[in-house]
């Protein structure tokens, strides 16, 4: 064989290769992870307390969804107390109904990187964007056995935008 002969040979064999891939993905098939278990995990897929910021976006997703239970699996200490409580005081339905409906209206959430305040306790600024407004909290996280858990909630204030969500770009 000749090398023009065995170049056309192995580019026939990658773009086959291509070809097969696409077709094996669309139809599900999933193709073996080349790097660590870990890192080959999507973010769905692992677990959501490993980061401060995992749990905040694993308390947001219970909240949206109306999972009571996921949703007081966050926090921990005298706040998961107080949940705890105030379900008690109504039903898990309208508990589930007033967490959907406080996150119907919310557009999206900016979560920055987590600031140290003791060994297993950090702070991080959550900023929840809205139709008309945006508004930032600190949540206070601490490192438990079982993950990251929520133990405080500041108030939240409003921050002014310079340009309202769903403006049109001109």
């Amino acid at each position: 064989m000749n090398r023009q002969r065995i170049a056309q040979v192995l580019t026939i064999l990658t773009l086959a290769a291509a070809l097969g891939a696409a077709v094996a993905r669309q139809n599900g098939w999933k193709m073996p992870a080349w790097s660590t278990f870990s890192a080959s995990l999507s973010a769905s897929q692992r677990p959501a307390e490993a980061t401060p910021e995992g749990a905040i976006y694993a308390m947001l997703d219970a909240a949206r969804d109306g999972d009571v239970r996921k949703y007081l699996a966050a926090y921990t200490g005298s706040m998961e107390t107080a949940l705890r409580q105030s379900i008690a005081e109504s039903s898990d339905a309208a508990f589930r109904k007033y967490l959907q409906d406080t996150n119907a209206a919310l557009k999206g959430v900016a979560v920055m990187a987590p600031e140290a305040a003791g060994d297993r306790e950090v702070k991080v600024r959550v900023e929840y964007v809205y139709q008309d407004r945006n508004e930032a909290q600190t949540i206070n996280l601490e490192k438990t056995a079982s993950g990251w858990k929520i133990v405080r909630v500041d108030s939240a204030e409003r921050v002014k935008t310079l340009v309202p969500y769903g403006t049109p770009v001109q």
